[in-house]
């Protein structure tokens, strides 16, 4: 069940529903668990590819979905819940005034790839953020397998996330530069038809 009340509004995304933050989907949907959260510092949250995300694909989960799950958690889901604590509003009810829509990336360099299976975590910093517009930058890092995500960022910090401190057994599959959100009234995209 979504939230109801913005009273059921944490201080932060940890342990939180991604379907009450996305609530785009769910076919669409590339976040799994949110594991670290500070408002208007960043977020870490992990996706695990299945069977759908690879069809037709050599069961190889593709960059441009691995841009996605990263604007969701940042640009989307963090924004999100950022306008939702401003407006004093519930995701469902912000979602009739605002659509998220990703806007524009900077540079994104691929240092591996991801296959059907493998966990991965978005490890995403604000570096902007003002009049629903959102500007971030991150990496993406396969997760050592059978690793409890929860457990192991339970102590992160906000040094920690901007410089990257992720320990061994991480394998960095891509460095992601300027990925900008935007949540753009509902009317504006009315016009457009």
């Amino acid at each position: 069940m979504g939230i109801t009340d913005t009273s059921q509004i944490k201080d932060n995304l940890v342990g939180e529903l991604p379907e009450n933050w996305l609530i785009h989907g769910p076919k669409k949907r590339l976040v799994s668990a949110f594991h670290w959260h500070k408002a208007k510092v960043g977020v870490v949250a992990s996706y695990t590819p299945n069977a759908h995300d690879v069809e037709d694909h050599f069961d190889i989960f593709r960059g441009v979905d691995m841009i996605e799950s990263f604007a969701q958690a940042t640009v989307v889901a963090a924004a999100t819940f950022l306008e939702s604590k401003k407006q004093d509003m519930v995701p469902e009810e912000l979602s009739k005034l605002l659509i998220p829509t990703f806007i524009s990336l900077g540079n994104v360099f691929f240092h591996s790839y991801l296959e059907k299976g493998q966990t991965f975590v978005n490890i995403g910093f604000i570096k902007f953020y003002k009049w629903r517009q959102m500007v971030c930058e991150g990496r993406i890092y396969r997760a050592p397998k059978g690793l409890d995500l929860d457990e192991y960022f339970r102590d992160y910090d906000e040094e920690r996330l901007k410089n990257y401190d992720i320990g061994e057994g991480f394998v960095l599959i891509a460095e992601l530069f300027d990925i900008t959100g935007r949540g753009i009234k509902k009317e504006m995209f009315e016009k457009l038809q």
